[in-house]
């Protein structure tokens, strides 16, 4: 029964000391100043800011997205040239390239908008040129001048082969169309 007692009188001699640390308001604890808030520095120019900014000149995190604008100016270019010409992989590549990599900028840290803005127009590129690319085998899936085409270049393909099987009785065939 002693062990009994002399633990209840520890707990009832601590019990105040306890309730006073953690029932205290914020209002009654102390405050300290520290010396980060008398050093204030004053304000930086905007230009001071993107130069020493995580995504700044003196980074790749800038430069990266500058050489990119090139291939996308060459995308760009690209809209001069027949749609007949163009890669359906290659603009493939592009358009996902643009919508992974936009996503991904959002992603990493540092924030990069820079990136993210060359990223989304070169998915922009990429779609452009894709859709060209659909439009132009749609328009000649449904030509007629094609199957005239086709039928054409069947008729020559006959005649090469008759030529070839006999040339004596072609060159005659031809004198008599004469």
């Amino acid at each position: 029964m002693a062990a009994r007692s002399t633990s209840m009188r520890f707990l009832a001699a601590t019990r105040p000391g306890l309730r006073g640390a953690t029932l205290r308001t914020p209002f009654q604890r102390r405050g300290y100043q520290t010396a980060a808030e008398t050093n204030v520095e004053p304000p930086k120019s905007k230009l001071q800011q993107l130069w020493n900014s995580p995504v700044g000149p003196k980074t790749v995190h800038f430069w990266a997205p500058i050489m990119k604008w090139g291939v996308i100016l060459a995308g760009v270019a690209d809209f001069a040239r027949p749609a007949e010409t163009l890669s359906l992989s290659q603009n493939m590549a592009l358009l996902a390239t643009g919508a992974i990599w936009t996503r991904w900028c959002f992603v990493i840290r540092p924030q990069n908008i820079f990136l993210a803005t060359v990223n989304f127009f070169l998915f922009c590129v990429g779609f452009t040129q894709i859709t060209r690319i659909f439009l132009y085998r749609q328009s000649v899936k449904n030509d007629p001048m094609k199957a005239e085409a086709e039928q054409a270049a069947k008729e020559e393909g006959q005649t090469a082969k008759s030529i070839v099987e006999d040339p004596v009785g072609a060159a005659k065939t031809a004198v008599g169309k004469n």
